[in-house]
């Protein structure tokens, strides 16, 4: 088993906002990927984007560019 590792998970209100994440993630060499919402966390369309810590600090001002629910910090 994969020890758990503290990480971002960004929540969207629809699959197209998730979608709308991962592609300007890619364009713009972001780190992450698109998983299903973790049982812990309440969200719309299902699925999220996550993230590293270290990836998301040196990212943030980009990321908040997004249009997104909310941001959660938690481990997995």
């Amino acid at each position: 088993m994969r020890p758990k590792v503290d990480c971002f998970i960004i929540t969207f209100d629809t699959t197209s906002h998730a979608i709308a994440m991962e592609k300007y993630c890619k364009e713009h060499q972001i780190k992450g990927r698109l998983i299903p919402v973790p049982a812990t966390i309440s969200a719309g369309c299902g699925i999220c984007w996550k993230m590293t810590e270290e990836d998301y600090m040196s990212n943030q001002s980009q990321i908040q560019k997004i249009d997104y629910k909310e941001i959660h910090y938690i481990k997995l």
